[in-house]
């Protein structure tokens, strides 16, 4: 999927349509597009309104190991996507909303063997990303995730009511399956080939964790890494930020879990 692009984008650059258009997509290719020196990772990072902190979290991702960062913007009605395509991503426009669907959307942008997933409000440290790929390029591991509970966190930067429901998700999905998750953390990685057979369906706040049930119930190779976790960089939380995103987003989750546990019987 890719679209016209010129060497010197104009001040404010709007994504154009690509061959990506059957779906709906808008893309808007990055001057180094293709020109990382990493290897075979691409990283995915879905952002709605994240005008504040995107360019910061894009020049910080290490390209000695990420060649392709592919922001997937659902939607924003602030300068998201001029800021992360001036940082250097390349920029695809999800139509579709939720959290899922822009992730799917990134997946389904590159053909890299390994994509790894990122929030865009600075609140995970995209230098954590070499450690949970180095794993599955080793090819000891098919899939990793960090894990903010078992890692040193900013005071304040995860609510008692985040951690609880990682506990709680995990021992379901412990009893369930066998595997052992300490949190649904977005900071992740797994093998693009690997991801595209566990038949996600999920396009809302469930994604995460169906990746994690799906990926345990497949026998895929799985660790969990402690990470960083620091407090938003700014604007504010579509989960955390208020009662109304939190409820929101647990009643997704919630509602996914019991789903999917049913589907994969």
């Amino acid at each position: 999927m890719t679209a016209d692009s010129t060497k010197h984008p104009p001040p404010h650059p709007s994504p154009t349509r690509g061959e990506g258009a059957e779906r709906g997509l808008l893309v808007l290719e990055s001057d180094t597009h293709g020109a990382g020196e990493g290897g075979g990772v691409a990283l995915i990072i879905p952002v709605l309104n994240e005008a504040e902190t995107i360019a910061e979290v894009v020049r910080a991702v290490p390209r000695d190991v990420v060649r392709e960062i592919i922001v997937v913007d659902g939607g924003s009605t602030d300068e998201t996507i001029i800021r992360a395509h001036a940082a250097g991503a390349r920029v695809i426009v999800e139509p579709r909303s939720g959290y899922g669907a822009a992730c799917r959307a990134g997946v389904l942008a590159t053909e890299l063997p390994v994509v790894a997933f990122l929030d865009g409000d600075g609140s995970d440290d995209p230098a954590e990303i070499s450690r949970l790929v180095e794993p599955i390029l080793a090819g000891e591991q098919d899939f990793v995730i960090g894990s903010r509970a078992r890692g040193a966190r900013e005071k304040s930067s995860m609510g008692a009511h985040q951690l609880l429901a990682g506990q709680i998700a995990g021992m379901l999905m412990r009893a369930l399956y066998g595997v052992r998750y300490t949190d649904m953390c977005p900071l992740r990685a797994i093998r693009r080939d690997a991801l595209e057979k566990l038949g996600m369906r999920e396009r809302t706040y469930g994604w995460n964790l169906e990746m994690q049930m799906r990926a345990a119930r497949a026998g895929l190779r799985i660790l969990e890494l402690p990470v960083r976790h620091r407090n938003r960089a700014g604007g504010a939380s579509k989960v955390a930020g208020n009662l109304r995103g939190s409820l929101k987003a647990s009643w997704h989750m919630a509602s996914a879990l019991v789903r999917i546990a049913r589907e994969m019987r």
